[in-house]
C-alpha cells in the first residue's frame, strides 16, 4: 500500500458505497419523492465521477502488454460473471429458460466491457490535439442519441456516452485533484451540490436521461432539443462529478484500503441486491421505509463485501488467481507448525 494514493482510494470507497445505496434504493423511487430525488442526484455524479478517476488511471495505455492485461482484469471476469448471473437469474426470478448471451451485459456489468472499450479507443483519440479529442468524444457522445440501434447491446450507448467523461479523466493531473482539494473550492464544491440537490425538487425529468443507455426516441421524438438536454446533462455531470471528489478526504482512513478493492463490490454486490428484490424482505422494507436503514444497510454491505476474507474467497472468480486465499492459508499453517 505505500505506492498507493490514500486520496483515489478513499473516492473508490465512497463512490461504491454510492453506487451500493443507488441499487438499493431503486426498489423505493416510486413511493417517495425524497427518494426519487437523491436517486436522481446521486445518479447525476457518482458512475461518472467512477469513470473519470477511471480515465485518470489509464495513461500507461501504450505499454507494453496493456490491452492483454486489461482484457484478462475485465473481460474474462465480464464473461464468468455474464454466465453466473444468466444462471442466477434462472432460479430467482424463476424464469422459463437460463438466457445466455455474452453480448447483452447483465445489469451493472455494462461497466466492465464499455472500460475496455474505453481503453482501446484512447489508442485512436489521443493521436489528435487534447481539444479536438475532447469535441469529437462528445459530438460522438451527443450524436449517438439519434440512433436506435445503439443500445445497451455491447454497452456500445453508454460507451460513446460516457466516453468523454473518460477522456476528460485521462487529461487530467494530479495537480487538478490537489486544487479541487483546497479549502476555498471545497466551499464552492458543497455550495453547487446543495444546489443541484435542491434544484431537483423542481425539476422533472425522466432519471433514465442518466443511464446513457437510451436513445433518445426513447424520451420522445428526437430533435435538436434532445442533443442540447444531453449536453446539459454533461454540464451538470461534470459540475457534480468534480465538486463530489473535492470533498473527499486526503489522508489515510480506517476505510481507504476498503477503496483497494472496490472491484469486488461492483461484481457481488449485485447478487444480494438482485436477491432483496426478488423476496419478500422487499415488501418488509417497503413497509418499514426508512432512508436511515438503507443508507446503514449500504455501509454495512459495501463494507464486508470490500474484506479481505471476501477478496480471499472471491479472487480466483475475479482475478483468476487465489494468491490472497494462498497468502492467508500459508499464515495459516506457520502459525499451526509453530504452536505444535
Amino acid at each position: 500500500m505505500k505506492n498507493r494514493d490514500s486520496y483515489f482510494d478513499n473516492a473508490k470507497f465512497f463512490l461504491i458505497l454510492l453506487v451500493v445505496f443507488g441499487h438499493i434504493i431503486r426498489s423505493f423511487i416510486d413511493d417517495s419523492p425524497m427518494i426519487m430525488n437523491i436517486y436522481k442526484f446521486v445518479y447525476t455524479f457518482h458512475m461518472p465521477a467512477f469513470i473519470l478517476i477511471s480515465g485518470y488511471f489509464a495513461k500507461g495505455f501504450r505499454k507494453k502488454g496493456y490491452v492483454s492485461k486489461i482484457t484478462k482484469k475485465l473481460i474474462l471476469p465480464y464473461l464468468i460473471f455474464q454466465g453466473i448471473y444468466s444462471v442466477y437469474y434462472f432460479f430467482i426470478e424463476k424464469q422459463g429458460s437460463i438466457v445466455l448471451d455474452p453480448l447483452d451485459p447483465h445489469w451493472s456489468l455494462w461497466f466492465l466491457i464499455s472500460l475496455f472499450f474505453w481503453n482501446v479507443l484512447l489508442f485512436v483519440v489521443t493521436k489528435l490535439p487534447t481539444k479536438w479529442a475532447l469535441v469529437l468524444a462528445f459530438s460522438a457522445g451527443l450524436a449517438v442519441g439519434y440512433f436506435e440501434i445503439i443500445s445497451n447491446y455491447l454497452s456500445l450507448s453508454r460507451t460513446f456516452v460516457f466516453f468523454p467523461l473518460f477522456l476528460v479523466g485521462f487529461y487530467l493531473k494530479r495537480e487538478h485533484f490537489t486544487f479541487i482539494t483546497k479549502v476555498p473550492v471545497r466551499g464552492i464544491s458543497i455550495t453547487l451540490l446543495t444546489i443541484t440537490f435542491i434544484m431537483y425538487f423542481n425539476l422533472n425529468f425522466d432519471y433514465e436521461w442518466l443511464f446513457g443507455s437510451k436513445s433518445y426516441s426513447h424520451f420522445g421524438e428526437p430533435s435538436v432539443l434532445s442533443a442540447v438536454i444531453r449536453l446539459g446533462f454533461y454540464c451538470l455531470t461534470l459540475i457534480t462529478s468534480i465538486s463530489f471528489l473535492a470533498l473527499i478526504p486526503k489522508s489515510h482512513a480506517f476505510y481507504t484500503e476498503w477503496g483497494t478493492r472496490t472491484f469486488y463490490v461492483y461484481l457481488l454486490h449485485g447478487f444480494i441486491i438482485q436477491y432483496m428484490r426478488n423476496s419478500e424482505l422487499l415488501d418488509w422494507m417497503k413497509d418499514y421505509q426508512s432512508l436511515s436503514f438503507i443508507i446503514i444497510l449500504s455501509i454495512l454491505l459495501t463494507s464486508t463485501l470490500s474484506t479481505k476474507i471476501v477478496k480471499a474467497l472471491t479472487q480466483p472468480f475475479i482475478e483468476l488467481r487465489a494468491s490472497t486465499f494462498n497468502y492467508y492459508l500459508k499464515n495459516f499453517t506457520t502459525l499451526n507448525t509453530k504452536s505444535d
